[in-house]
């Protein structure tokens, strides 16, 4: 009897959406990326029922873009193929450099020409708090999946108390898009959800991007600061990930 893909379910489930707008989900990502497919309820059925153990190409790369997680994350038994914040008051613009953050020491030498920024980032952002008359740091170690121009970066849920989601577009040098951060229940924005949009600019190297974060405040104005990426592992693996998944500060 085949095993049920309770970590597919999980992240559906985690995502509030029923098998069927999960198969819409999938089917817009597909025409997002070129890459058309025919998901539907059935389908997401026999991937959680262990029916079927290993999705096709087509669907292993919607399934990453919908979910932004790894298809090595997902339950299946195989993969067929590979992978080629916020503040709580007042209006601040924190261009302070992060230079009395370490920056980490990148495990893989540079490459000349960058086709692929997929892998294990450090994201590293500041932001003035009005409340408590400083400012902070915000650190989370993020999967980062590419699909064309389009990236997506989740953070490892052991790498911080606060969860990070980016979703962006490359276009030549300069990354652009939207960031939300959910914060950490028991510190000091008690579970408060932050938005906004964030555009960065990449190294030739392809091993840092850097720019600024836009987003809210709680009274309604607009806090800006410094954010970068820096790249720390090509590999998407479970292991990898198992590695990662602790604190990045």
């Amino acid at each position: 009897m085949a095993a049920p893909n309770t970590a597919l379910r999980a992240v559906r489930t985690g995502m509030r959406m029923s098998q069927d707008d999960f198969a819409r989900a999938l089917q817009a990502a597909g025409h997002r990326v070129g890459e058309p497919n025919d998901a539907n309820k059935r389908l997401v059925q026999r991937w959680e029922s262990g029916t079927i153990t290993a999705p096709r190409p087509v669907y292993a790369r919607a399934l990453e873009v919908v979910t932004g997680l790894p298809i090595s994350l997902l339950g299946f038994a195989a993969v067929p193929v590979g992978h080629v914040a916020g503040d709580e008051y007042g209006g601040h613009d924190l261009t302070s450099p992060m230079s009395s953050l370490a920056t980490p020491t990148p495990t893989s030498k540079p490459a000349t020409v960058h086709s692929s920024y997929e892998g294990v980032w450090l994201s590293r952002y500041q932001y003035y708090s009005s409340g408590r008359g400083d400012s902070f740091a915000g650190q989370h170690f993020v999967v980062l999946l590419q699909h064309g121009d389009r990236l997506t970066a989740r953070s490892l849920p052991g790498s911080a108390a606060s969860s990070l989601s980016l979703d962006l577009t490359v276009d030549g040098a300069v990354v652009t898009g939207t960031w939300v951060e959910q914060t950490d229940p028991a510190g000091y924005y008690r579970a408060a959800r932050y938005h906004g949009a964030i555009q960065l600019i990449a190294e030739p190297t392809g091993r840092r991007m850097a720019g600024k974060w836009i987003g809210f405040g709680k009274d309604m104005d607009v806090n800006t600061g410094p954010w970068e990426l820096v790249f720390r592992d090509a590999s998407t693996s479970k292991a990898t990930l198992d590695r990662y998944n602790t604190s990045a500060t």
